[in-house]
């Protein structure tokens, strides 16, 4: 099994945790920027969680 295999499978096991610290991330980079790019981060944490695991699991 390679190594994106590993993660691929990974990500799909942890799908709930890896989109909550995509949101943590998130949140990080609108506390940096004073919610400057506020529109932005969340559209690209939002496209970032569709892409792991089984999908984005936060409702927002």
């Amino acid at each position: 099994m390679s190594f994106l295999d590993k993660a691929k499978d990974f990500a799909d096991k942890h799908d709930e945790q890896i989109d909550q610290g995509l949101e943590k991330a998130g949140d990080q980079v609108d506390q940096r920027t004073g919610n400057k790019y506020s529109a932005q981060v969340d559209r690209g944490v939002d496209e970032a969680q569709k892409r792991t695991g089984a999908g984005d699991t936060q409702q927002q």
